[in-house]
This record gives structure tokens, C-alpha cells and sequence, in this order.
């Protein structure tokens, strides 16, 4: 049985993480990977590239600059989000709970 309740925030957080990776961690001719896992509870997306040195983080955004919102897109849609290292480069992940109600 799917989850059609999670769809728009699972495209939204993929588009996010998607982008920062490839905005701030890609390399010439490395690409960045997009792997979901769907568990019981837990839907995870991961996002990972070749840039372990370049990590994530929160900031705020100039009322006039068109960059520096997608983590607070992620933390308001995601149950959790966070790094972890690769042997080359990182993943960055967000969990999103399967709920047995549809009320997000």
C-alpha cells in the first residue's frame, strides 16, 4: 500500500536536498545520488555527492536573496534530517513518519 498523503513532501524534500546537492556538492563528472526507503514508519530520503568537506546548515536568508531556504523547507516538512559521512563525500538524509491518519 502506498502513501499518497507523503507526496507533495517527499517531492519538495527531494527537490531541495537535490538541489543543494547539486548547487554546493557536486564535482566536475561526479554525480549526486537520490535513494528513498520507504520502512513501516518511516519514509527516508537520502541525497548523497562527492563533497564531505561541504556540510549542510541552517542560515537566514537576506529578504532579497533568492537562495538560503531549502533546510527550513526541509525542517518544516521532515520529522528529522541530518548528515552522515561516505567514505567519499556524504549523505544528507531527511525521515518523513508514516502515520496511519492522513492529517500531516
Amino acid at each position: 500500500m502506498g502513501h499518497p498523503e507523503l507526496a507533495w513532501s517527499t517531492a519538495l524534500v527531494v527537490s531541495e536536498l537535490a538541489t543543494n546537492a547539486l548547487l554546493h556538492g557536486s564535482l566536475r563528472d561526479r554525480l549526486f545520488q537520490v535513494r528513498t526507503t520507504l520502512r513501516p514508519k518511516t519514509l527516508r530520503i537520502e541525497v548523497s555527492d562527492p563533497r564531505g568537506e561541504r556540510l549542510p546548515s541552517l542560515r537566514i536568508a537576506e529578504d532579497d536573496e533568492c537562495f538560503g531556504r531549502g533546510l527550513h523547507i526541509v525542517t518544516q516538512l521532515a520529522d528529522r534530517w541530518g548528515t552522515r559521512p561516505r567514505s567519499v563525500g556524504k549523505t544528507v538524509y531527511a525521515e518523513l513518519d508514516v502515520r496511519t491518519d492522513t492529517a500531516r
